[in-house]
C-alpha cells in the first residue's frame, strides 16, 4: 500500500497595521491624515478616495523608513484566519 501524504493545515496569515485616519472637509473635495505619522496625507475628491490616497502614502513612508532602517512608528499585528475586528467605514449616499 501506499502511504497516503496528508497536507499540513497551514493559517494563512498577513501582516498590517491599524491607522487612525482623521478626515476634513477640503474646498470642493477631502483630506484624510494620520496624526503623529509626517507627511501622512492625502486628498480625495470623496472621502473613500482620500482614506485610499492616504493608506497608499503611509505605505510609501513605511517602505522608506524600514528601507533607511528607521522606525515606522506603526505597531505591526499579525492577522489570521482566527482574527477578528469591527470596523466603520464611511460610504458616500446622494
Amino acid at each position: 500500500m501506499q502511504a497516503i501524504k496528508k497536507k499540513a493545515t497551514r493559517t494563512k496569515k498577513s501582516r498590517m497595521f491599524l491607522l487612525s485616519v482623521v478626515i476634513e472637509k477640503n474646498g470642493d473635495g477631502f483630506l484624510a491624515k494620520v496624526p503623529g505619522i509626517q507627511g501622512a496625507f492625502a486628498e480625495g475628491d470623496t472621502v473613500e478616495e482620500a482614506i485610499f490616497n492616504c493608506i497608499d502614502a503611509v505605505k510609501i513612508i513605511a517602505d522608506y523608513r524600514k528601507e533607511k532602517g528607521e522606525s515606522t512608528g506603526l505597531e505591526i499585528m499579525e492577522w489570521t484566519t482566527e482574527t477578528k475586528m469591527t470596523c466603520a467605514v464611511p460610504v458616500g449616499v446622494n
